[in-house]
């Protein structure tokens, strides 16, 4: 059986990966190829536990490092459960987040270095990536919206740490997908949702048949 693929979103908060996390499901569908949504944190049983951990309470409630452990506690669940059982069943996998956010998270976002981050991926993920990173760049949060909603049992956590760290977040994105060409795309996150969809296509299409 030929092994599935797997294609990551990422992008700052707000930017509109999930919905099209799932109109690409469906062209992939459509295309009678078997697809799962899964997400991050999150995706298995354990790391939806943890998930919980990460995106509800208050800004500071974990130290980066600790922060950077428990995503990483997640995605060795969610590797392992979840996602390799799938590519190996032949399926398609698309993530709404990976450890691209991880680095840019805890390590631009909030100062752990790099380096450890990139040691720590190694070690709970066999140093296991996407065939293909979809990075959105565009639009940015309402957080204003956000903190006028905001509660500590809302999955708010992170869109409530500030502007300068969300603006810290749109640029690290892009200086993730320039230090790793081969696998990641950037694409523009302005326009309809349809103009949108249609670059991500653009950038998936041809890896159907590869």
């Amino acid at each position: 059986m030929v092994k599935g693929k797997f294609i990551t979103f990422e992008g700052g908060e707000g930017v509109g990966k999930s919905t099209q996390v799932k109109i690409l499901a469906k062209k992939l569908t459509d295309q009678n190829i078997d697809v799962v949504l899964t997400r991050e944190p999150g995706g298995s049983p354990g790391a939806e536990e943890i998930r919980t951990l990460l995106v509800k309470g208050s800004t500071d409630k974990w130290s980066p490092m600790t922060e950077a452990l428990l995503h990483n506690a997640a995605r060795a669940e969610h590797l392992s459960k979840t996602i390799k059982p799938a590519l190996e069943a032949g399926k398609w996998v698309l993530s709404d987040r990976y450890a691209d956010s991880t680095l840019a998270y805890q390590g631009y976002g909030q100062g752990v270095e790099l380096q450890i981050l990139l040691e720590m991926h190694k070690v709970a993920t066999g140093d296991f990536w996407p065939d293909i990173t979809i990075i959105l760049d565009g639009h940015e949060l309402d957080r204003a919206n956000a903190r006028e909603q905001e509660s500590m049992d809302k999955e708010d956590r992170y869109e409530r740490m500030g502007d300068a760290f969300h603006k810290k977040l749109q640029e690290s994105f892009l200086d993730i997908a320039k230090n790793n060409p081969d696998r990641c795309v950037v694409v523009s996150a302005k326009g309809s949702i349809e103009d949108v969809a249609d670059r991500i296509w653009q950038a998936v299409e041809g890896k159907i048949k590869a």
